[in-house]
């Protein structure tokens, strides 16, 4: 194979253009075996990190509280929960105490019907207003991956795009070079007798 390979170089077929263009593309290819999965590595890794930072200072901004069932939530707004929407949650009017002291009473979301008197757990922030939970690991472990990928297509998809445009910059140049010589050969090339 690597003394066809050698035969195929020496060829008289084998024009310069042709060896630039096969430079090209094993740039290419190390570049995607190479360098598209590192920078899906490292985006994959950044998000990672990032999503760690932020679910630790979510956790730390949060706090669970159990709080009780007042009654359910009014029909204005039961649209957003409402239990026929597949989601599993039920918004209910729900009492708690704030980390102050004071006594908080608002709607919130739970999984299931709550009848009143029930306890539902309810995350709030350092005011005691309901906020969502935080990011569970599985989640940003996911996030952290899709990022990863994303990189990796990202990165191809400029290895590619930067191999077709040079690709077709040296074809253009290519076909240019052959319209001149054969401009060059005249109109009567094929002709017997012309001096060929």
């Amino acid at each position: 194979m690597g003394i066809r390979v050698l035969r195929w170089r020496r060829s008289p077929l084998w024009r310069a253009t042709d060896r630039r263009e096969a430079w090209v593309t094993l740039g290419a290819l190390v570049l995607l075996a190479l360098g598209a999965p590192a920078a899906g590595w490292a985006g994959g890794a950044l998000a990672d990190a990032s999503l760690r930072q932020e679910i630790r200072a979510q956790h730390e901004e949060r706090r669970p509280v159990t709080a009780v069932v007042v009654g359910p939530a009014p029909e204005a707004r039961r649209f957003a929960g409402d239990p026929g929407d597949g989601s599993g949650r039920t918004p209910v009017v729900a009492a708690w105490q704030a980390p102050d002291g004071t006594s908080r009473t608002g709607e919130v979301t739970t999984s299931g019907a709550r009848g009143p008197g029930a306890p539902v757990r309810v995350w709030t922030d350092a005011a005691g207003l309901p906020v969502p939970p935080p990011m569970d690991a599985g989640a940003a472990r996911t996030h952290a991956v899709l990022g990863g990928v994303g990189a990796f297509l990202l990165a191809a998809g400029c290895v590619e795009a930067g191999r077709r445009l040079i690709v077709g910059r040296m074809v253009r140049q290519r076909y240019a070079l052959l319209d001149r010589e054969w401009a060059e050969a005249g109109p009567d090339w094929g002709r017997a007798g012309t001096g060929s």
